[in-house]
């Protein structure tokens, strides 16, 4: 009796001692800082998720655009936030690339941070001018080994600069980088003739590219995308391990409690599998990954460092 009178008193204290361990989230809205301005993928990736996580965890997800220095100042925002959940970061491929691309790296993208998932990536598409007459990566590398050639990008230091240099690298080609102000400026050159190719993302150019006005080559992820599925890779068109990605995720304050974080990746999870949240990333060619805090951040840590050997490669500057 005595045995069963204890049991039953713990059982009846063990609710309230679990409540005082794990205090009630959120208590107030949650902000979600992006690091862009609104309009592009990141942002759309916040704004489709978190009116779901509202509707989930009882407050609002508020997102807040903070864009400016490649996403350096959302970042450190984020990281100087209290880490009790009440503030997320929606980053994208940025976030590491800024490290690799500075001698004094601003941030430590996976020390100063927490993890929670990494929630989709799309693949950049390689376009060419269609005056060139060439049907095909191996039809460019060809060419690019018998000219001299000239690519263009958003910038210096951009996706599309080091994502060329990297193609560089694997193909042992020569071709001369003309930075940008924007992608859209680039685009145009490509065009006209003035540079003759470019790595870009889909949204700017598959219009184009439907129009004839420029030639789609290959997508840059390592497999095919469910959006252009007759499109080859860059991988099977000669080039193989070749493998680039625009990525989204999610990320906390570094001290931000364990059970916290596994409790936002659940459930960032789960609004992944709602049809509508689907459809609307599927439409910007993302695949869903939905990963767990560990493997985000272990992708993180090889993303660092494939970039830094590219940047190191190709002798890449920004400081």
């Amino acid at each position: 009796m005595k045995f069963r009178a204890t049991v039953a008193m713990l059982a009846g204290i063990a609710p309230q001692v679990f409540a005082a361990e794990t205090p009630a989230y959120p208590t107030r809205p949650v902000r979600v800082i992006v690091s862009a301005t609104p309009g592009g993928t990141v942002d759309l990736v916040a704004r489709v998720l978190s009116p779901r996580l509202g509707e989930k965890f009882g407050q609002p997800f508020v997102v807040d655009n903070r864009a400016g220095a490649g996403g350096i100042v959302s970042a450190e925002l984020l990281i100087k936030s209290t880490p009790d959940g009440h503030t997320l970061g929606c980053i994208f491929t940025s976030f590491t690339t800024n490290v690799a691309l500075r001698k004094v790296p601003p941030y430590d993208p996976v020390r100063d941070v927490a993890p929670v998932t990494l929630v989709s990536w799309s693949p950049l598409v390689l376009v060419a001018n269609t005056a060139l007459g060439i049907e095909s990566v191996r039809d460019l590398i060809a060419l690019a080994k018998s000219r001299p050639l000239y690519y263009g990008s958003s910038g210096n230091g951009s996706g599309g600069h080091i994502s060329v240099e990297l193609f560089k690298s694997m193909t042992g080609v020569n071709a001369t980088h003309v930075a940008y102000k924007g992608a859209a400026a680039a685009t145009n050159d490509v065009i006209a003739g003035h540079v003759q190719f470019e790595i870009v993302g889909p949204v700017t150019v598959l219009a184009l590219a439907k129009a004839g006005r420029l030639k789609l080559l290959a997508v840059t992820g390592a497999k095919r995308n469910a959006s252009m599925p007759d499109v080859p890779t860059v991988d099977e068109s000669g080039v193989p391990g070749f493998d680039v990605v625009n990525w989204f995720g999610i990320i906390a304050p570094a001290a931000t409690s364990a059970a916290l974080v596994r409790r936002l990746q659940r459930e960032i999870a789960a609004a992944l599998q709602i049809p509508d949240v689907r459809q609307k990333l599927a439409a910007e060619g993302a695949e869903i990954v939905a990963s767990t805090p560990d493997e985000f951040g272990a992708f993180l840590r090889r993303d660092v460092e494939k970039w830094r050997k590219v940047v190191a490669t190709a002798r890449i500057t920004t400081d």
